[in-house]
């Protein structure tokens, strides 16, 4: 297991204001910035737009999500959040686009759901407002009053329901639920995340990542985790999915693109592995850690031996 972003390193992780950042393996890697990188930080955009959208200047908030969505489009967070400036500016359409994408790569964001079957009603599309509302009552079902979300979706199939009953002039939301607000929280849930991590509990250190990228918006590190957690329960699809947001957000990003490589020796492309490894060599001008243990594995053929 490779060292870049775990044990003690990471659990001193420092918090710097409302982000995250590692004591290594960090957005920057020691290196000069990609020529394709975005001129701008994703995450702390993402931060300037929860500020903005909380002072309701819906234009910037707009702004700066659309700034954290070319950089990680698939981003299902910053696609709800897009979509309540949207509201703010009156623009139900537009708003519903961003919704659609949410639900579209975070079928468990049950905000941007009820949001979704509101702008529908309010455009008056019925049929598919009645078609959210049919999700979020199977979610309630299947949640039977007993998992973590069962207060937002109670308040989701409520909203929803009037909204049908008031058609266009149902009201839209605007601001972001309190796990979209609260950097105190994304702080904790990160650290926690850390230490289910090295406790191998990867279920729950998902799930608390999660809390931590609701509050810090796409911040590489959060992803490369995610992509670590992932990876470590063999779903390796959605391993890599993270690997390439975080590449994404922070074009090479050591410890994504370490782990990255140690995924597609796991697949048995020895190629990728290597060309990973020639990625960090060039970047990392006098050696770095990274560079060294996907170098250890690829030596061994797969994980290397303790």
């Amino acid at each position: 297991m490779s060292t870049a972003l775990m044990g003690g390193a990471a659990v001193a992780a420092l918090l710097l204001g409302s982000g995250v950042a590692l004591a290594s393996g960090g957005s920057s890697g020691g290196s000069m910035p990609s020529m394709s990188a975005p001129a701008y930080d994703p995450a702390e955009e993402y931060r300037n737009g929860v500020a903005a959208l909380e002072a309701k200047d819906y234009a910037g908030a707009k702004k700066a999500f659309d700034r954290v969505l070319r950089a990680t489009p698939k981003n299902a967070n910053a696609n709800y959040l897009a979509g309540l400036a949207r509201n703010g500016l009156g623009d139900v359409k537009g708003s519903r686009k961003y919704f659609e994408n949410a639900v579209k790569y975070d079928d468990k964001l049950i905000p941007a759901r009820q949001e979704l079957g509101i702008a529908f009603a309010k455009l008056g599309e019925s049929a598919k407002a009645e078609e959210q509302l049919g999700v979020l009552k199977a979610k309630a079902t299947e949640c039977a009053d007993t998992c973590p979300q069962a207060a937002d979706l109670k308040a989701a199939i409520a909203a929803v329901t009037t909204a049908m009953g008031q058609g266009p002039q149902a009201r839209l939301d605007t601001a972001p639920t309190l796990i979209f607000q609260n950097a105190a929280a994304g702080d904790s849930a990160y650290l926690a995340a850390v230490s289910l991590i090295n406790e191998h509990r990867y279920e729950d250190a998902i799930a608390s990542l999660q809390a931590a990228e609701h509050a810090f918006g796409p911040h590489p590190d959060i992803l490369t985790y995610l992509g670590f957690a992932n990876r470590k329960l063999k779903r390796y699809d959605v391993a890599e999915s993270y690997y390439l947001a975080a590449l994404e957000a922070a074009p090479g990003h050591r410890g994504a693109t370490e782990y990255y490589g140690e995924l597609l020796l796991e697949r048995g492309d020895v190629a990728g592995a290597k060309a990973k490894l020639a990625a960090l060599d060039a970047a990392c001008a006098f050696g770095c850690a990274e560079a060294e243990e996907l170098r250890r594995w690829i030596a061994a053929g797969g994980a290397p031996a303790s």
